[in-house]
């Protein structure tokens, strides 16, 4: 239903009823006005009126994908989201507020109005959770924008103000994908290089090379058709594909593969056209000559060159003027390859029973190239003389007989004609079954052929058929698996499809079918058809500058040549116009940050800049000029592109994502797998070190969007991949304990935030990053007193603060804030629950509560030793930074200096373990470390500083070593006296806090706890010790409360007199003098130090003696300008056995 609106419903009633009063209206509008049941009474059931809703743009729901970013920052400040993602806004009451991509504005402010009466409860929700009706109506209109072109063409015809109504996409199978793909497949290969592919390797291995490649192209296809079958594909093909399923890193990696892939194809196909051009066509209008006989290939590379670069410019200036000329020969292309394809069925048809003349001249067993005489015989009869032919006379450098300038293999060896192509009845497969590879500069030789063996002269060389390059199964690999290529072209027009998720994956397979049968056809007819050496000869010599391919076509060999000239010259055309849209995609995308100026161009979305520089790198393939040399390149970004689509596909699969349900059901991991396998035994075949390039490239890519922190969430595989493996890996991590050897601090770093909720030291976050190095788990907490329900948006704000914090200090870890009622308590639970399984903290890192001295009120203090008690009883280490406002930034460096270790008593060993962490990073890798220990006097010190070096070195930790003796001495005056201040302040300030507390209670003082700043700090609780005192004290006054409150005060005046003549506990006064004997031994030898490590003595058993072990700790590191207190968890952590 469409919405109540009560207005309108009351007009409505109102008039429909007045029409049925005066017979107006037609007779059901007057049935349907009163409710069933209910005749005499007025209607008291709601009418709906179903409202049509206008069909909303595109764009609106261009991001349905993108459900899942969360702003949480108020309305004021939140942005209307660009790309209409849902977006959750929090109103500082905890109640969050959604725009829904689904519901239109105007509806949405409707209010109650809007709502069905028969979903009342759910309508304080209904705006974010929408009715499953309008949910359907919006979801059903979606529809993907066209593939670019259609844009392109839209945007040229059309003026700005007066647009057309863009059609539905309508393209089928046929039309859509089967015969685009066919054109991309079908290339400048099967023409150029798929004879000489089966000459060289033998029928045998050629099958087992297209199979290799076919098998590579259809797993990855099955692949392809489950990510294209997963959902909606919009426009963008492959690179949409891939990077929506392994994430933007992935994504912009193989995006740009396959980018320089399609690039590289344009140039292959350039030179592919040229070759064709200047071989078989016009040979005449060749710039530049071979200066001699044996310098024909350089000069064929320049020519290359030159036209090459003339072709490509061409090619540019054709795409940048206007695409939809491109778009429209598409379909002339693909008849030129369709008809040069039957064309060669037609001649292998016709050479059963007549074979086409093209005799071959033989000299021995050598082919002899035959565009450079016309008789194939010695002598020729002139005149009824004999006398030496052409061919005599390259031999033998004269026309008469005479022998002696002669070439001795000329001499020794009969010249002899055989048929260049036998016909499919003559038997020839059987030779030509096996493979032939030839090196560099070698002669074409026929196997079998009556000759003797004799070394004829090396300047002559160039009168024989030779070997260009030389061959291998993997040079064929290579130079053969582009002529696989381009089965995406189907789904990169995913846009103009009726019915993507079928056509995709039938056109594709189709066509990888169709062309897979023809490849494994043609090389089956070549070696039934044509002669071994004439297979072998790449640019037919043998059969006077004729195309080999042409040689066995039908009607004529002309079809052929002219039909893969514009063939290539089509899918020059095509890569030149799809290069450049994808690196728009990739640039548009925004993850690669210095591509950003190719996503613009024409004013019609013309990618101008991405052709220049697609252009510009094709250049660079028509340089290296060779087509043999281009291929194995291109072959390689191909590859990677593949590799990743199987993986993304296997991802998915294995880690059963809830969205990952493809239409297509005709897949299977390991299908995935395999084809993974074969894309990378492929790029190693083909080419060890050009994969390895095509690699580094990858991956340099892949580490650059990762450094630069793509800010995009696709719903990726590889964040899946991430979440099963930290699954996998948390529940391998044994709950227990880890193994002495790999205990590290795992820290919890307790922050301390101000009113604006800033991170009051920093400092603690640099310590940590220093302590860490990037190793291990990281945790920063920090508490917010107040109520979770009206804080929430504080906390989220002070949860992004600390982010930004930690990234400003590289500190590489997560983040938690607790909002608690009672700071002490949220600290409790940050320490009882961060962490997640084997995966938890080991060790606090608590700041030094700094003024507690200044302070009256004794929370802050109480706040840190109740931590300290809190770290004790869960077995954790601590670590208590004093003076950390002096500790050195990231950017500093310690060139000299010493990291002291105070070992007092062992607790675990961590005071040997810190120094060395901290050394590996760069601010104290050049301090030295020296360990003091201290020696009583029962104590022999000269063993014990033997022990403890014998001891360092089975660490492996290389440390001074002193042992420094302390002699019993008596207590002295300062002691005492020292002890007797701070029994006196102590004392004092609880009279002050007890005097304070009965003023508040007679003037009877309404108190309200929640009006203190609720962050005052997190070392202390705004609530007093003891039951929080109401915010009216009611009070009967009788004769008796009224003296006992007397009593009490005189008693409080006395006790301020008792303060003088008070004496110190002798317990007080023992550790007093410990603190202050052991001060100053630390700071006798470590007053220079960069940094003092010490052991942190526990807290006294009995709570009264609380504020007296602050002091004992200010006198402890009196004078010490950086000191890390030490408290070990209970536990070994360091272990001299490896």
């Amino acid at each position: 239903m469409g919405g109540v609106e009560e207005r309108g419903f009351l007009k409505g009633s109102d008039r429909t009823g007045q029409e049925c009063a005066a017979g107006s209206a037609p007779r059901p509008a007057c049935l349907t006005a009163v409710p069933r049941g209910a005749l005499a009474a007025p209607p008291a059931m709601p009418h709906f009126t179903v409202v049509p809703v206008e069909d909303k743009h595109r764009t609106e729901y261009d991001s349905v994908e993108g459900l899942s970013w969360v702003d949480y920052r108020e309305p004021a400040a939140a942005p209307a989201a660009a790309d209409s993602y849902d977006t959750v806004s929090s109103d500082g009451h905890g109640n969050h507020k959604e725009n829904s991509p689904f519901l239109n504005s105007s509806e949405a402010n409707k209010g109650g109005d809007y709502y069905d009466k028969n979903l009342a409860l759910f309508e304080e929700e209904l705006d974010i959770r929408p009715k499953v009706s309008s949910l359907l109506g919006k979801l059903v209109n979606y529809t993907n924008l066209t593939q670019g072109v259609k844009e392109h063409e839209e945007a040229e015809s059309t003026d700005g103000s007066k647009k057309k109504v863009s059609k539905s996409p309508s393209m089928g199978t046929l039309m859509g994908v089967y015969l685009p793909c066919m054109q991309n497949i079908f290339g400048v290969i099967l023409f150029l290089r798929l004879t000489w592919m089966v000459g060289m390797a033998g029928v045998l291995q050629s099958f087992l090379i297209v199979l290799l490649c076919c098998c590579c192209t259809m797993l990855t296809t099955i692949s392809m058709s489950a990510i294209a079958t997963n959902g909606v594909v919009p426009a963008g093909g492959s690179y949409f594909m891939i990077s929506r399923s392994l994430g933007p890193e992935f994504g912009g990696a193989v995006g740009l593969c396959f980018y320089l892939g399609t690039t590289f194809a344009g140039a292959m196909y350039i030179l592919g056209a040229i070759e064709i051009l200047l071989t078989y066509i016009v040979p005449q209008a060749a710039i530049f000559h071979p200066s001699g006989a044996h310098d024909t290939s350089s000069a064929m590379l320049n020519n290359m060159r030159v036209y090459g670069t003339v072709f490509l410019i061409l090619m540019a200036v054709v795409v940048f003027v206007g695409v939809k000329y491109v778009n429209k020969f598409a379909s002339l292309f693909l008849a030129c390859v369709v008809i040069s394809i039957l064309s060669i069925y037609a001649g292998a048809i016709k050479s059963i029973f007549d074979p086409p003349e093209f005799p071959i001249c033989m000299l021995g067993n050598r082919t002899l190239s035959r565009d450079q005489f016309d008789v194939c015989a010695k002598t020729i009869v002139k005149d009824n003389i004999t006398v030496g032919s052409k061919l005599w006379e390259l031999f033998c450098h004269s026309t008469n007989l005479t022998t002696e300038n002669c070439d001795e293999y000329f001499l020794m060896n009969n010249v002899s004609e055989i048929a260049g192509i036998p016909g499919a009845a003559s038997g020839i497969l059987k030779d030509n079954l096996w493979s032939n590879y030839l090196e560099k500069g070698e002669i074409l030789e026929k196997a079998h052929h009556p000759s003797v063996d004799v070394a004829g002269q090396r300047n002559n060389l160039h009168l024989y058929v030779l070997s260009d390059i030389a061959t291998s199964f993997m040079v064929l690999v290579g130079i053969f698996f582009p002529s696989v290529t381009g089965i995406m072209a189907g789904s990169n027009r995913s846009g103009d499809l009726k019915d993507a998720q079928k056509s995709i994956p039938v056109g594709t397979i189709l066509a990888i079918v169709t062309t897979s049968l023809v490849y494994f056809s043609c090389v089956l007819l070549f070696g039934a058809c044509i002669e071994g050496v004439v297979l072998r000869d790449k640019y037919g010599d043998a059969v006077n500058k004729n195309l080999v391919v042409g040689t066995l076509s039908w009607p004529s060999p002309w079809v052929i040549v002219i039909g893969s000239f514009f063939s290539t010259c089509g899918a020059g055309l095509q890569s030149l116009t799809g290069a450049p849209r994808l690196l728009q995609a990739i640039a548009k995308d925004n993850i690669i940050p210095f591509l950003w100026v190719f996503g613009h161009g024409k004013a019609n979305g013309e990618p101008t800049w991405a052709l220049l520089l697609t252009a510009l790198i094709a250049e660079l393939g028509i340089l290296i000029a060779s087509l043999d040399m281009v291929a194995p390149i291109l072959s390689m970004f191909f590859l990677m592109c593949y590799l990743f689509v199987n993986l993304a596909c296997a991802l998915q699969t294995l880690l059963r994502t809830p969205n990952w349900r493809p239409r297509f059901k005709y897949y299977h991991w390991a299908l995935s797998f395999l084809g993974m396998s074969i894309c990378l035994a492929l790029m190693f075949i083909s080419s060890w070190y050009y994969a390895l390039v095509a690699m580094l490239i990858a991956g340099m890519i892949y580490k650059y969007i990762e450094y630069q922190g793509a800010e995009k969430e696709w719903g990726d595989g590889i964040r899946g991949l991430s979440l099963s493996a930290a699954r996998y890996a948390l529940l391998r991590l044994e709950e227990g304990p880890p193994h002495t050897k790999n205990w590290r601090p795992q820290l919890l770093v307790l922050l301390k935030l101000d009113e604006d909720l800033h991170v009051k030291y920093p400092r603690l976050l640099t310590f940590a990053s220093q302590l860490k190095a990037g190793k291990g788990l990281t945790i920063i907490g920090s508490v917010i007193q107040g109520n979770f329900l009206e804080t929430y948006g504080e906390a989220q704000a002070a949860e992004q603060t600390i982010k930004n914090m930690m990234d400003i200090e590289k500190v590489k870890g997560f983040c938690q804030v607790v909002v608690a009622n009672k700071v002490r308590e949220g600290i409790a639970h940050l320490i009882q629950s961060c962490g997640l399984g084997g995966m938890k903290h080991n060790t606090v890192v608590l700041g030094w509560p700094y003024g507690w001295r200044q302070s009256e009120d004794p929370r802050s203090w109480k706040t840190f030793i109740g931590t300290v008690r809190c770290t004790t009883a869960a077995h954790l280490a601590l670590l208590v930074p004093k003076n950390v406002a002096f500790y050195p930034s990231n950017h500093e460096r310690y060139n000299e200096g010493n990291i002291d270790v105070w070992w007092i008593v062992h607790d675990g060993g961590m005071l040997m373990l810190l120094p060395f962490l901290l050394k590996q990073h760069k601010v104290w890798r050049k301090c030295k470390m020296r360990i003091f220990t201290v020696a009583q006097m029962d104590d022999n010190s000269i063993q014990m500083k033997k022990d403890l070096a014998t001891f360092l070195y089975q660490l492996r930790i290389e440390a001074e070593v002193e042992v420094v003796e302390m002699h019993n001495s008596d207590i002295s005056a300062y002691t005492y006296e020292r002890t007797l201040m701070m029994e006196q302040r102590s004392q004092m300030l609880r009279q002050m806090r007890l005097t304070k507390t009965e003023r508040e209670r007679e003037a009877q003082l309404v108190k309200d706890r929640h009006s203190i700043a609720r962050l005052e700090s997190l070392y202390s609780d705004e609530e007093d010790e003891g039951d929080t005192v109401p915010e009216t004290i009611q009070m009967t006054w009788t004769k008796e409360k009224c003296d006992a409150e007397k009593r009490s005060r005189g008693s409080a005046v006395g006790s301020f007199r008792d303060l003088i003549s008070i004496k110190p506990n002798q317990s007080n006064v023992r550790r007093m003098h410990t603190a202050v004997k052991l001060n100053e031994v630390i700071v006798n030898r470590s007053h220079d130090a960069r940094l003092v490590l010490l052991n942190m003595p526990g807290p006294p058993k009995n709570t009264d003696g609380d504020e007296n072990y602050m002091e004992f700790l200010e006198v402890l590191t009196e004078g010490l300008e950086r000191v890390l207190l030490v408290r070990g968890g209970g536990r070994e952590v360091i272990t001299i056995y490896s």
